[in-house]
């Protein structure tokens, strides 16, 4: 990305970093988007869109497992946007009273992800269950973990993960690096990668995430402009070339 900052939330925490807040150069101000690690490309294209159409505006965006964004978020962590991967995790931040009237802005869907080759020969979400398959998911409390259990009781399949990540990033890693056999994965992500292969499952358009964002209390104006940018006609572009659905 050319502009806008990436940080891992732990690290923006343990750097006390304060979002709305004027940047290096004066008249700069410093707009702090917190949203799920499936979104990473997406708003990395959005934010450097965003800052040459507002270039008094600088944008950093702390990727993670939604769950993970809305806890700190609860704690009192300082931001300005928080975009989720699901509608469950954004009402613990607005039950929490940090924010309100979250809007939907796009959906996503499951994929089974092998590595190149599908060396393990998965086909079909039954396979996820066979012993010799190492099998990666998202942990149930996290929005990719939620998905891939409702999928997966839908089909009537028990999967006995290898692990459960914190976020779908970390299972696509795990595919990508031939550290397992095949994992449930937004079909976003896996078109990131080149080394990976992705299968559409039996049921899967059925299973939707839907991702709604919100602008938290006493946030700049900045970030309302942010908010309206991915829910206006150039964020949904992005978000579309990038492999979203419409809201």
């Amino acid at each position: 990305m050319r502009r806008a900052g990436v940080v891992a939330a732990s690290a923006l925490l343990l750097a006390g970093c304060a979002p709305a807040t004027a940047g290096a150069d004066a008249g700069t101000t410093e707009v702090t988007i917190y949203a799920a690690a499936s979104l990473g490309s997406a708003f990395g294209s959005i934010a450097d869109a965003f800052e040459d159409e507002y270039p008094s505006t600088e944008v950093t965006l702390v990727l993670d497992g939604s769950s993970r964004l809305a806890t700190q978020l609860t704690e009192g962590a300082p931001a300005d946007v928080f975009a989720s991967a699901d509608e469950p995790t954004m009402r613990v931040v607005t039950d929490a009273g940090r924010a309100s009237s979250p809007e939907i802005f796009a959906t996503n869907t499951l994929v089974i992800v092998v590595p190149a080759g599908n060396p393990a020969d998965v086909a079909a979400l039954e396979d996820l269950a066979r012993p010799e398959v190492t099998t990666v998911l998202c942990a149930a409390d996290v929005p990719c973990g939620a998905a891939s259990r409702t999928l997966l009781d839908a089909a009537g399949v028990e999967v006995a993960a290898a692990s459960l990540e914190q976020n779908v990033t970390a299972v696509l890693t795990k595919v990508a690096a031939d550290e397992a056999d095949a994992g449930l994965v937004y079909a976003t992500d896996a078109a990131t990668r080149d080394t990976v292969e992705a299968i559409v499952p039996v049921g899967a358009a059925e299973v939707v995430n839907r991702y709604p964002i919100v602008v938290l209390d006493d946030a700049p104006v900045e970030a309302a402009a942010f908010r309206d940018f991915v829910t206006g006609p150039a964020g949904q572009a992005i978000l579309a070339g990038d492999g979203f659905g419409a809201p």
